[in-house]
């Protein structure tokens, strides 16, 4: 089996427990930063190179694109994809994941629960979309933001309406959220693969901080899901059409909420935490849906991922 992790530095946690976890299988695997790779584009061939030369076919590949790159990675991964090679995580279930205000309108048609959200122009009325989100306090979400950045917590109507007129002066997209006060700033993330919880840990907030983010001094242990929290990050990961993600749920007086679907999720905290191989249960979804190298075999059928009707 060959496989390529698409990936801008070989050194991440992450990424070198998925090159162990394809090594200890006896697959071949190489780490190629997408960011170097070019495509051609010709009647009935499709073409990727790296570094200057053509990169073998490979039988998969497993995407960790940076938020900040998402459109060049994704054209990369969309690329593989159109080359008949499987992907862990769907182009377009990327870029879906990658905005915030889309991927809550899915979850929403999908029926997931989540924080009241309100999202408005810089034309609107910061008393208006104060009042429409349930009144203070409240969170602002930039939707550029990835790993907390760009999360602010405001807990007065005076200091709302200052920070909401202070962005939209600004011209940057916001969210606002309801905040939810008995989370007592903590979260879970429930790991899926192929359909599956494979790992649930609880991440809590460092104190003071609202944000449960392990990149913002967080601190995770392992958590049993309940039965309703399993079914709303089964529903989610469905609902994103993700075969791999991270669901983070917050929880509340009227069950967990979710607040994001991460295509690119990290393997640190839920290995440390849990102690379960999440690299090996990704090489299993990749076994189970990749062909063979030699191609005499017959593909396997990939498990069709319900994708939102809402366009691409």
């Amino acid at each position: 089996m060959r496989v390529y992790i698409l990936s801008r530095n070989s050194s991440l946690y992450s990424t070198r427990r998925l090159v162990e976890a394809a090594e200890q299988r006896g697959w071949e695997v190489r780490v190629i930063d997408y960011l170097k790779c070019s495509i051609e584009i010709m009647k009935g061939e499709l073409k990727i190179n790296y570094l200057g030369k053509e990169l073998p076919k490979p039988d998969a590949i497993i995407p960790r694109i940076g938020a900040s790159r998402t459109f060049y990675g994704t054209a990369m991964v969309r690329h593989f994809e159109m080359m008949d090679v499987f992907s862990v995580t769907g182009s377009l279930a990327i870029k879906r994941s990658r905005d915030k205000l889309r991927s809550l309108q899915i979850l929403s048609k999908n029926g997931v629960d989540m924080p009241k959200t309100v999202f408005a122009s810089n034309k609107s009325s910061a008393k208006d979309v104060i009042a429409l989100s349930g009144g203070t306090p409240l969170v602002l979400k930039i939707l550029e933001g990835t790993q907390g950045v760009g999360v602010v917590l405001v807990e007065t109507l005076k200091a709302a309406k200052s920070v909401l007129d202070a962005f939209y002066g600004m011209d940057v997209n916001l969210l606002v959220q309801e905040f939810i006060e008995e989370a007592g700033g903590a979260d879970i993330r429930a790991f899926i693969v192929d359909g599956e919880v494979v790992g649930a840990m609880k991440r809590q907030g460092a104190e003071g901080d609202f944000r449960s983010n392990l990149h913002q001094g967080g601190s995770a242990t392992a958590h049993k899901l309940t039965r309703k929290e399993k079914s709303t990050a089964l529903a989610a990961a469905k609902a994103m059409g993700l075969g791999v993600c991270g669901v983070d749920m917050i929880p509340s007086k009227r069950g967990p909420l979710v607040m994001e679907v991460n295509s690119s999720p990290g393997l640190e905290g839920i290995e440390k935490s849990t102690n379960i191989d999440i690299a090996g249960k990704i090489m299993d979804f990749i076994e189970k849906n990749a062909s063979h190298i030699g191609g005499d075999e017959e593909k396997p059928k990939r498990r069709r991922i319900k994708k939102d009707n809402i366009g691409a």
